[in-house]
């Protein structure tokens, strides 16, 4: 099996491709493609790896489906007999990988949940005893559960530098106190109902982002959700603060490109066979947990 890094449908407008995702204009509509690129340190790899989009993307339909009675999504259609008749031809390209959907005007915030310290929300803990100003008790280790789930939120990055953390006031400067308040709310409930379901499956979600969008019809849940990519998911039998926790993800990859010493400067390198091939199953792995299926790639 091979990786699919670059789509290509003809005469159908390539809006922009992102670290993982190619994004086309379809009349009025939206088609989302996750190609089976991967980043680390916040550059893409020579290297895929193969069917990670198909997992990512069945992931967030699963979510999307069980989210669905919380906040209504951006989905119209993610089987490619249900889209319009001109993108059948590019079927090899898009099944299992590809959502159509609604246009919506995207908020400028990264809406982060964090239900347990970890990452960036750690290294300003050490150094303030906070998480985006937001004051905590002392004596937390890395990978501490939070007296109760944090809303913090971040700026997007356009130049595919790290996201930056910012304060709840800023939040409100951006999008307005009332949707300000509205998105804390979605991304809190939605948080509480995914941990929920991924204690029932031995897994700790540790934290998450979301982005959100408005449509005539309101705010909708947008993007990929609740994957290993936009979240952290913990083993909970092996859950153990003090230090950083085994999560289901691409750590393989970045232990791989530490140990090679990569300067972490364009051009990126590629990945051995071993590692695509453990970072593989790991995906499949996470797909599996979280969902109780099985997936064929």
């Amino acid at each position: 099996m091979t990786a699919l890094l670059t789509t290509n449908l003809g005469d159908f407008h390539l809006l922009g491709r992102g670290k993982v995702r190619d994004l086309y204009a379809v009349g009025g509509a939206l088609l989302l493609v996750a190609t089976d690129r991967i980043s680390a340190f916040d550059h893409v790899l020579a290297t895929g790896i193969p069917g990670k989009g198909k997992i990512l993307t069945q992931i967030s339909l699963f979510w999307f489906d069980l989210l669905s009675d919380l906040v209504p999504n951006h989905l119209i259609a993610s089987d490619v007999a249900s889209y319009p008749a001109a993108l059948h031809p590019y079927r090899d390209q898009l099944e299992g990988r590809s959502m159509l959907v609604k246009r919506a005007a995207m908020f400028p915030i990264e809406c982060v949940a964090r239900g347990y310290l970890a990452g960036s929300g750690w290294k300003e803990y050490q150094v303030a005893g906070t998480v985006c100003g937001l004051s905590l008790p002392s004596g937390l280790k890395d990978g501490s559960r939070l007296p109760e789930p944090l809303f913090t939120p971040a700026t997007k990055s356009q130049d595919g530098a790290h996201d930056e953390n910012i304060s709840f006031a800023v939040a409100e400067q951006l999008v307005g106190p009332a949707d300000a308040a509205e998105l804390r709310r979605l991304t809190l409930a939605i948080y509480a109902r995914a941990a929920e379901h991924a204690e029932s499956r031995g897994l700790i979600l540790a934290d998450t982002k979301f982005e959100f969008g408005r449509t005539p019809d309101g705010v909708i849940l947008a993007d990929e959700v609740l994957t290993p990519d936009s979240s952290r998911f913990w083993e909970g039998s092996s859950w153990n603060p003090g230090g950083p926790q085994p999560s289901f993800d691409k750590q393989f990859v970045r232990d791989y490109l530490e140990s090679i010493r990569w300067n972490k400067q364009a051009p990126a390198p590629g990945l051995p066979d071993e590692v695509v091939e453990r970072t593989q199953a790991k995906y499949l792995e996470a797909f599996r947990r979280i969902t109780g299926r099985e997936l064929s790639l």
